[in-house]
């Protein structure tokens, strides 16, 4: 019987337990590192690529199609929308000047995008701060078990002790083992969310110089 059947078999219901949830977190935070370092690779990709070819464009329309062609997690795309866009009449919104409510606009697709980027990120985090209390947790009940089940047995012997206590100890390394790469991770992930950040709030700002004179009454719309 290998180590990880004997630790199985010897741990209560308590112990099982805490083991489902490290194996629980651990996949959780593995798929959400794939995902996420998938994702924010493409996002500044297509920042890096689209933004340019925007300002090359002839016109809005042109400019749009080729965010159109290159903002594949749609995180510029929603900026040129929300630019563009025309307030409902009759609206609190249309009450605000010109300037206001372009800004607000830009302001709400941008926290739209950036949410879209930070997903996941609260997840990370728990489970780097939480993981290696779990394991602690499981290292005191794994050894307060494995105490109660010696003291039942009469004897104690080095051997009796060293097993058990042993594997208890296993719960704490495997808590460790969880929340390193969500930490690590978090750590990068939050690194590239602000760089796009800082790239997108950019556009956002210079969308808004490029849309402030169609908004004034008396200059001509942007093509």
């Amino acid at each position: 019987m290998s180590g990880l059947e004997t630790f199985w078999t010897r741990a209560d219901g308590v112990g099982r337990a805490v083991t489902l949830l490290l194996l629980a977190m651990s996949v959780t935070a593995w798929v959400l590192i794939l995902w996420k370092g998938w994702l924010l690779r493409r996002a500044a990709a297509d920042i890096e690529r689209a933004v340019p070819a925007f300002w090359d464009a002839a016109g809005i329309e042109e400019g749009r199609a080729r965010l159109l062609a290159n903002d594949r997690e749609r995180v510029l795309l929603p900026l040129l929308d929300a630019a563009t866009a025309a307030s409902a009449a009759g609206t609190l919104a249309t009450r605000a000047h010109l300037e206001s409510q372009l800004t607000r606009r830009l302001r709400d697709a941008l926290h739209r995008g950036l949410a879209h980027l930070q997903l996941g990120q609260v997840a990370l985090a728990s489970i780097g701060s939480t993981a290696p209390f779990v394991g602690l947790f499981g290292t005191v009940w794994g050894i307060y078990h494995a105490l109660i089940g010696i003291g039942a047995a009469g004897t104690i012997t080095i051997d009796k002790v060293s097993g058990p206590i042993g594997e208890a100890l296993i719960m704490t390394a495997a808590g460790i083992a969880v929340a390193v790469p969500a930490v690590l991770a978090f750590n990068i992930f939050g690194k590239r969310v602000a760089a796009c950040e800082a790239e997108l709030e950019g556009f956002a700002h210079d969308l808004r110089e490029l849309m402030l004179p169609a908004s004034t009454p008396g200059t001509p719309t942007a093509p």
